[in-house]
């Protein structure tokens, strides 16, 4: 048996909108728990909204336009071969077809932004996960990618500690490790060693025990089981790996 000091570590996510504009509603706190899907927060929509109203009368516009273009080639086509219309008129008509058939493609491509940047206007939960963390508030005014929360995802839970130099060659991944808390009546969570670092370096200060603090030493990742969601952001825990029971 090893036992370890480590503190326990969880991915967070800094979530933002794709699009700027002013916040119009964010109804979560800090600590409240959300699913994956949840619609965090949104921005003001009404000059989104208004820029999907362009795009629509803007592709309307040109597809009058084109079919307009389209008849008078096709007249023009049946006129060509009787001497009805001139040469340049012929050619001037289908270049102002083909122009039209083309704005009608960047039309249409506007459109599908336009609507996209609308639908960016809201904020859902990418997974599920604890808000640590709210940044900004109704009112505010954002730029693209700026982060109005800050979420805690509650999966995966893992413990970083390091081990000294000697026990390098005796840990082994899929080593099962007791993971126990600093608090009172503190519970025991089970988890597996998932990860050794290839590479040694000195031991950084926020390790408790003294005789480490010089040695070269080696980070580890235990993977720990968080069914109730005990295991918090940077709580301080002491694991216990099963050295003995792993086979060499």
């Amino acid at each position: 048996m090893v036992t370890l000091y480590g503190n326990v570590d969880v991915r967070q996510v800094d979530l933002g909108f794709r699009v700027d504009g002013k916040v119009a509603g964010m109804p979560f706190e800090e600590g409240d728990f959300v699913s994956q899907g949840t619609l965090l927060a949104w921005l003001d929509v009404e000059p989104y909204a208004d820029q999907v109203l362009q795009a629509e009368a803007n592709l309307q516009a040109i597809r009058f336009s084109l079919q307009n273009a389209d008849e008078i080639f096709q007249r023009r086509e049946e006129l060509i071969e009787s001497g009805g219309v001139s040469q340049e008129d012929y050619d001037n008509s289908r270049t102002t077809k083909e122009v039209f058939s083309e704005n009608l493609k960047a039309a249409i491509a506007a459109l599908g932004i336009a609507n996209t940047n609308l639908e960016d206007t809201k904020l859902y939960a990418p997974t599920d996960g604890t808000i640590l963390t709210r940044i900004r508030e109704p009112g505010a005014v954002v730029l693209e990618s700026d982060p109005v929360y800050t979420l805690s995802i509650i999966s995966p839970v893992w413990v970083r500690a390091y081990i000294p130099e000697p026990l390098f060659g005796v840990v082994q991944l899929g080593m099962e490790a007791d993971i126990y808390t600093d608090t009172k009546g503190g519970k025991v969570y089970k988890g597996k060693l998932g990860f050794i670092s290839p590479v040694a370096e000195f031991t950084p200060k926020t390790v408790e025990t003294t005789e480490l603090r010089t040695d070269l030493v080696y980070r580890i990742r235990i993977y720990a089981d968080n069914p109730d969601w005990g295991l918090k952001q940077g709580m301080p825990v002491t694991v216990r790996l099963k050295v003995g029971d792993h086979p060499n």
